[in-house]
């Protein structure tokens, strides 16, 4: 909401430390939220695009434009036994892009869930994969899922996304 006022700095409470630092504070391995702040850094543009919701209480979605190369969406899942399937619909680009890969197009999605389902898990999966730094101590590489655009985009339980759709044709993001 903040941002929907020209607010364009995030500040976390701690880098290491207090509640919940995004470093270990033992181990200075990253924190799970450590991994939502480096995708949002990358994914996520700078201006807020309005949205309209009408599915449920236990979901949250942020759509921002990202430059030209269309608009970011976070989708969280606060829902502990449901899945839920979004659908984003533009007007302007009724038939969009089927095609999926790298270059062309198609819909990134990076997909973030707890250690064994546990919301204090100080694990974190992307797309299944359990995100750790590496054994030179380098942050792995954060590869997307690429999905066909026109299917729906689908959040499981207690677990967060962040979806690129590259090819997203509105007044906003052609301006």
């Amino acid at each position: 909401m903040s941002a929907t006022f020209n607010h364009k700095v995030f500040c976390r409470q701690s880098l290491i430390g207090g509640n919940y630092g995004l470093l270990n504070t033992s181990t200075f391995t990253p924190n799970p939220d450590y991994y939502s702040a480096l995708l949002w850094d990358r994914l996520m543009g700078n201006k807020v695009l309005a949205t309209t919701q009408n599915d449920s209480l236990f979901t949250r979605i942020f759509p921002l434009l990202k430059a030209k190369s269309g608009i970011s969406i976070l989708i969280i899942n606060m829902s502990n036994t449901t899945c839920f399937r979004i659908k984003v619909k533009n007007d302007m680009n009724l038939h969009p892009s089927r095609d999926i890969n790298e270059e062309e197009g198609g819909r990134e999605e990076y997909h973030l869930s707890p250690g064994d389902g546990d919301i204090q898990s100080e694990k974190v999966y992307l797309n299944g994969h359990l995100l750790s730094v590496t054994e030179g101590l380098e942050i792995p590489e954060m590869r997307p899922k690429l999905v066909d655009p026109s299917t729906d985009i689908v959040v499981a339980p207690h677990s967060f996304l962040f979806a690129l759709l590259k090819d997203f044709k509105a007044p906003t993001c052609m301006s």
